[in-house]
């Protein structure tokens, strides 16, 4: 009886163009924030969108060379935290080591495997790594 009425008086149609107005008004309010949020990120540097989203991000700010002898330089790096944690997650520091050590310590790996991988120069000599078989007691 509820529904007679309710479609007698026009009121089904009322609802149905005041759902229909709400999903319109809801889909220009997400539209917005998506372009809100859009906006915002195209204004952060590029590291901060990378932070921002939680992934790992390094890069280099600068290269500097000594004018006097053009074998000496370093390389300025910049980095997140995401990259560290990475990094600690592929075993290039622990908890307690300094971020600055455990990027060191890829980027020599990293220069290292260039020249090694290009054939500049030759190998490296990068040590020795001697690995001894431990045999368990009671096998």
């Amino acid at each position: 009886m509820k529904q007679f009425i309710r479609k007698l008086l026009g009121i089904n149609k009322i609802l149905a163009e005041k759902e229909a107005l709400q999903e319109a008004r809801d889909k220009a309010v997400a539209e917005t924030v998506r372009a809100q949020e859009t906006e915002e990120l195209s204004k952060l540097t590029e590291k901060d969108r990378a932070t921002r989203k939680k992934e790992p991000w390094v890069g280099v700010l600068n290269t500097h060379v000594n004018k006097d002898n053009v074998r000496n330089g370093f390389f300025e790096l910049d980095w997140n935290e995401p990259f560290v944690l990475k990094l600690k997650q592929e075993g290039y520091g622990y908890d307690g080591d300094k971020d600055e050590e455990i990027v060191d310590r890829w980027f020599r790996e990293l220069c290292a495997n260039v020249v090694t991988d290009g054939d500049y120069g030759g190998p490296i000599n990068t040590g020795v790594i001697d690995i001894n078989e431990v045999k368990r007691k009671n096998q």
